[in-house]
């Protein structure tokens, strides 16, 4: 019991509120962190090998290409389903190159083989010229004295030029290269009003040859261009009006430019077929090459 002299004292202290903390560092801390993030991730892009480079670029591009279940993403190791015009090899070694050639050789020589065996194509044989240069497969289509693959004077296809188209994309279907069309006539004016001159005319036999082959085995968006040269680029050039000039040339491009080459191998002219050149060189009738192709 508390007498009545005792005397109790309760101190009660006084909480001071703390003051209010702002979250402006957090938003600053968060800023910095991705922004040095990023800059890793990109020195690290850079620091990888083109494969991996092209791969990384591929996946933002068409993620859906990707196959999830075998799959680990675009990095070294995993394995990767890759778009038609995607190639990740890289193209610095003489041996990838090699088999990139020896495709389009291959190629090249399967679609003369189907040429000779047919008998309704055969007729046409010597008016088909293939060879294998530094821009690729080439496929010129000449016409002769007497209209062989169009009309004369028009883009409307003449009687078994579309069995040649449709033969021609089929094997070239199974290639993951890229295809451009030219289109090229003589020098003959096409008419006096000047409404319709041979730059439509070549424009429209190039994309009459498009329209036929991407319905008979070509991959959808594997023709990337489509050029219609008139007379500027003559394949007899002595000879203006010769009928060679009026051709639909299919060109089939090397995987890689030779302008993204390691400079040892574009000095070993590692993507030109052996003899090709030198035999375009040495026919005097052929026009010199033609500007290369944009990607």
């Amino acid at each position: 019991m508390i007498g009545k002299e005792d005397v109790v004292i309760v101190k009660k202290r006084k909480r001071h509120p703390h003051k209010a903390h702002g979250g402006a560092w957090k938003v600053a801390y968060a800023d910095f962190v991705t922004a040095m993030m990023a800059f890793f991730l990109v020195m690290w892009i850079v620091g990888q090998s083109r494969s991996v480079r092209a791969a990384v670029a591929g996946y933002f591009r068409e993620p859906g290409i990707f196959d999830q279940q075998k799959s680990n993403g675009p990095l070294p190791g995993g394995e990767m389903r890759l778009g038609p015009n995607q190639h990740t090899e890289d193209p610095s070694s003489k041996e990838v190159l090699k088999e990139a050639q020896q495709a389009l050789e291959k190629a090249a020589s399967r679609i003369k083989s189907l040429l000779a065996e047919s008998p309704e194509l055969k007729r046409l044989e010597k008016q088909i010229e293939i060879t294998v240069t530094r821009d690729g497969l080439r496929i010129e289509l000449l016409e002769g004295a007497e209209p062989t693959f169009f009309a004369s004077g028009s883009a409307a296809l003449a009687p078994g030029t579309e069995s040649v188209l449709a033969l021609i994309s089929t094997e070239l279907g199974k290639l993951k290269n890229e295809i451009v069309l030219e289109g090229h006539t003589d020098s003959q004016p096409y008419s006096k009003s000047g409404n319709y001159t041979n730059w439509e005319l070549s424009a429209d036999r190039a994309n009459a040859a498009r329209r036929i082959m991407e319905r008979n085995g070509l991959r959808d968006k594997q023709i990337t261009e489509i050029r219609g040269y008139a007379d500027t680029s003559l394949r007899v050039k002595n000879k203006p009006l010769d009928p060679k000039n009026r051709r639909v040339s299919v060109i089939v491009q090397h995987a890689w430019r030779e302008s993204d080459l390691p400079e040892k191998l574009r000095s070993e002219g590692a993507v030109s077929a052996a003899g090709s050149d030198q035999k375009a060189a040495s026919d005097s009738s052929k026009p010199g090459a033609p500007p290369p192709a944009s990607h």
